[in-house]
């Protein structure tokens, strides 16, 4: 009796024309990363998926950033047409956040195994918020960088290829994150890196670049040679990304408070922070905030405004989204023997 042929392995590919074109690009000293070398990342991770078995790419469309330069890259004729086992979505382009949760939802329901994101902490937390349980292999191209890594993109590919084939099993080579899930009035939001609640009434420009705003700060980890608001928490006491606590921050004026740190918030920013205390986050026990008037940032832009009449809640997840680690899967490629090969030999 013959088999039924195998279901071709998908992989989804994001990249946010927008990311690393904020307005901390004015406020600061960063560098714009070209959307020129986002379409020639995408280009050379497919290489690194096809090599390690991936039939089938899902790519999300712009309105011609990025896209006109991986069409000519990769010989294709259109968003429409399929070539070299790579496909642009067909959807409506809005050029805003919807796009990344559209597109992150369609290549859910495609069913791809995997989803290379290339964006900054806040294009990786849009995607967190539709890929479910898809493991995300996470590359650095925006203003505030954290969570995502600098990586080669053709061995990041091969790294996620070897995980969305199973050739690689995800215990080896994908890791749970920590989130914090943040409650204000009945929404539910959440935050892959950190919630920073400040003096600001407005969301207005989103970026939070003025640390003397910063009231509460909460983060899921936090590097001592880190950049953004969760550096502010990495000078006071690092926590790494396998450890089981986060760190509540409660700020002040650099005036009013005896202790202060000095963090780089932003590229070519390097701001002092008063600090009144800080304290371990534990998993699952909600910190309740009360009588004041703000905003919240997530993952370094605002997002949600509240009164002093709002209820929020703030609670650490250790279940957050999966991410792939490349070194560790590759590793584990190495140690199998799942890249070699010798000419002749038959097993």
């Amino acid at each position: 009796m013959s088999s039924s042929p195998a279901r071709p392995t998908r992989v989804g590919i994001i990249a946010n024309p927008a990311s690393g074109r904020d307005i901390r690009r004015l406020t600061s000293r960063a560098s714009v990363f070209p959307n020129a070398e986002k379409a020639s990342m995408i280009v050379r991770a497919i290489a690194g998926l096809q090599a390690a078995g991936v039939n089938e790419v899902l790519l999300m469309p712009d309105k011609g950033s990025i896209s006109p330069l991986v069409y000519r890259a990769l010989d294709l004729k259109g968003p429409s047409t399929e070539g070299q086992g790579v496909r642009f979505l067909d959807m409506t382009i809005s050029e805003t956040i919807e796009d990344t949760l559209t597109a992150t939802a369609a290549m859910r329901d495609a069913g791809v195994t995997a989803i290379i994101v290339l964006g900054g902490d806040g294009t990786h937390r849009a995607v967190s918020l539709r890929s479910g349980q898809i493991p995300l292999l996470a590359l650095s191209t925006g203003t505030n960088n954290a969570f995502p890594e600098m990586r080669e993109a053709t061995v990041a590919g091969l790294a996620t290829g070897l995980i969305a084939t199973g050739a690689v099993p995800g215990s080896a080579g994908v890791r749970r994150n920590k989130v914090l899930r943040v409650q204000c009035d009945g929404r539910d939001d959440i935050a892959l890196v950190d919630a920073c609640f400040t003096g600001h009434e407005y969301i207005g420009s989103r970026a939070v670049w003025d640390s003397a705003v910063v009231e509460d700060l909460f983060v899921t980890f936090a590097a001592a040679d880190g950049i953004g608001l969760s550096a502010i928490a990495g000078q006071l006491e690092p926590v790494s990304r396998t450890a089981q606590h986060g760190l509540h921050v409660r700020c002040a004026p650099v005036g009013d408070t005896p202790r202060r740190v000095h963090a780089a918030i932003a590229p070519g920013l390097v701001a002092e922070v008063g600090v009144r205390e800080y304290s371990h986050l534990v998993p699952h026990e909600p910190v309740l905030l009360t009588g004041r008037r703000g905003t919240i940032a997530l993952d370094g832009e605002r997002e949600i405004e509240y009164d002093s009449g709002s209820r929020i809640e703030v609670k650490l997840d250790p279940n957050g989204p999966a991410t792939i680690d490349v070194a560790a899967t590759l590793t584990y490629a190495a140690q199998h023997r799942l890249m070699r090969g010798y000419v002749g030999d038959a097993t």
